[in-house]
């Protein structure tokens, strides 16, 4: 279901309308299978590669709406990847939402169980700003926890800044964050909203992955959560994200001249 709607662009019912008892594992399942079939198809008819992960459902808000105590997370490809500044192919999103996050990336594998946050410091090469654009194959993002599991925890593309900087030289629990639509704030934030601190995070990331039996590479990025609420777009948007101590990063939402 959720391969075909990501194909013909157009939204499907929720998983969990059609078997209530989807279990959390078997919507894993759903995502490596979708994954698998990505890795092979792309989104452009050409083999994709995995880049790094994605952490989903790290405020309190989310989890509450969704009923849950803990994040999700997907993967992220090299076709998702959209470069600081251009334009992000809406001809290819189904209901895309931004988010501003800070990304890690590592230097050194993480394997858990039992990474804690110095292990994640020790393992940051550095930050970036980044603009998660989340998308939901599912009609009118009404998803449970295990139906955003499933579509690849509601993935879409990503943007990443161009000036990394040092963990620490952030302070990362206390950053701000200032997301701008058109040139206006329309979702500001911090740290603080992703599970405390982003680190936070990125510990739940390797150490879940490590009961699964999967390390997190040296050279892979992490998405490591929304630092403020999210914001629909439309084609021919404008955002731009600054996070203070990381800088900025933006994108515009168009059709990429290719596919016109």
């Amino acid at each position: 279901m959720l391969w075909s709607a990501q194909q013909s662009k157009v939204p499907c019912e929720p998983l969990t309308q059609h078997k209530e008892d989807l279990s959390v594992s078997e919507a894993y399942d759903i995502q490596i299978h979708n994954m698998r079939q990505r890795f092979r198809q792309g989104l452009h008819g050409r083999p994709a590669r995995l880049v790094g992960r994605k952490i989903g459902i790290t405020s309190k808000a989310v989890q509450n709406w969704l009923n849950v105590s803990e994040p999700d997370f997907g993967f992220l490809l090299d076709d998702m990847m959209v470069t600081h500044g251009e334009v992000a192919p809406i001809q290819l999103m189904l209901q895309p939402r931004v988010e501003g996050e800070i990304a890690f990336v590592l230097k050194k594998d993480l394997e858990g169980p039992g990474v804690t946050p110095l292990d994640v410091i020790s393992a940051t090469d550095y930050l970036l700003p980044a603009i998660e654009i989340i998308d939901s194959r599912i009609t009118d993002w009404k998803i449970k926890y295990e139906d955003t599991i499933a579509d690849n925890a509601s993935s879409g593309f990503f943007v990443l800044g161009n000036q990394p900087r040092a963990l620490s030289k952030v302070d990362l629990d206390l950053c701000g964050l200032s997301l701008l639509q058109n040139g206006r704030v329309k979702s500001t934030g911090a740290g603080l909203a992703c599970l405390g601190d982003p680190i936070h995070a990125v510990v739940w990331l390797a150490n879940t992955l490590g009961k699964m039996g999967v390390r997190i590479k040296a050279g892979e990025v992490i998405l490591s959560g929304a630092l403020g609420p999210v914001v629909p777009v439309a084609q021919g948007d404008h955002i731009e994200v600054l996070i203070s101590g990381l800088g900025s990063v933006s994108c515009r939402f168009d059709e990429e001249e290719w596919a016109r």
